[in-house]
């Protein structure tokens, strides 16, 4: 069963009506199909108006769309051969990171990101997708693998943030963000980084440190979501909407403010709609980024990304 969001309402009765038309159809054998035609081009008018107009709280809410494709739906659609390494050598496995080398395209690269879960047993697994400062460990660890093989860095980033739980203070979640960021920028391979869901505060960041930092379309990057800068400022959730408008954390909100390289288009109706067409588009704009980043060399490419960091932001005396 599909699910459908509170604005996709409108779209889902007229997709109930062609399903029914269908089934009359089949049940009775008359030729319906000059009506079932009629529907479906309502159906994708609708659409396209709907999805034209969307506010920042409508793309915060497809981010998290339960039927959106996660970190291990992409692997498994635009890579071949993935093999999953798993620990930080330190503490244990954080299951709310994954990463592992594949092939993509026949060129050999290192996949990280973090995975959500699908149902309740797979979230409680995945810890809602939280890493705790082994995940970032692992991360680093596999991020340095792959450096030591030549091999680029591919990052997926989709998180409500990084645990916030006490034993993850006590292992030293700070700590282990921070030394991410500092370490990937001195990466010698071309490193990717797409934002594919939520990008929530450090959590994100502490992969998101890279030559070519994308979001897909309805996604967003931020230090805080709407709901918690709604809290902190008027001590209720029921102003999410207002806060999402003042925080401007779209991607074109992003890319307006340079703080991003690009946005990958999704399909019509949201990367949920079509998993397969949405992987499609995001490994063809990987391996065009990868092009690019191939031919220059290793320490321009380091002084590139430090440079486009540091320029990020205004700084007022």
């Amino acid at each position: 069963m599909r699910t459908y969001l509170d604005f996709e309402k409108p779209i889902a009765d007229l997709e109930a009506r062609l399903e029914e038309t269908k089934r009359l159809a089949q049940s009775s054998n008359v030729n319906v199909s000059e009506a079932v035609g009629v529907l479906e081009q309502s159906i994708d008018k609708l659409r396209r108006e709907i999805f034209q107009n969307l506010t920042r709280w409508q793309r915060v809410q497809l981010s998290r769309h339960p039927d959106r494709p996660y970190t291990l739906d992409y692997i498994s659609l635009m890579c071949e051969q993935f093999v999953e390494l798993h620990g930080d050598r330190t503490v244990r496995d954080d299951p709310a990171m994954v990463g592992g080398f594949c092939e993509l395209d026949g060129q050999t690269v290192m996949i990280i990101g973090q995975q959500k879960g699908r149902n309740t047993k797979q979230r409680q697994h995945r810890n809602f997708g939280m890493p705790n400062p082994e995940g970032y460990r692992k991360a680093l660890r596999l991020m340095k693998l792959a450096e030591k093989f030549n091999k680029p860095i591919i990052t997926l980033i989709d998180t409500p943030g990084a645990f916030p739980g006490l034993e993850a203070e006590e292992r030293g979640q700070g700590e282990a963000i921070a030394r991410n960021l500092k370490e990937m920028f001195m990466l010698t391979v071309p490193v990717i980084c797409i934002v594919i869901g939520e990008g929530a505060s450090g959590g994100a960041l502490g992969i998101a440190i890279g030559d070519r930092v994308l979001m897909l379309e309805n996604t967003w990057y931020s230090v805080i979501s709407p709901e918690n800068c709604s809290t902190i400022l008027w001590r209720s959730w029921d102003f999410k909407e207002q806060a999402a408008e003042a925080m401007k954390l779209t991607a074109r909100d992003m890319e307006m403010y340079k703080l991003v390289d690009g946005i990958v288009e999704e399909p019509l109706g949201g990367a949920h709609n079509d998993h397969q067409q949405m992987a499609y588009q995001l490994k063809k704009v990987i391996l065009d980024a990868l092009g690019e980043l191939n031919a220059i060399d290793p320490q321009e490419r380091i002084s590139q990304r430090i440079d486009k960091f540091c320029s990020m932001g205004v700084v007022i005396e």
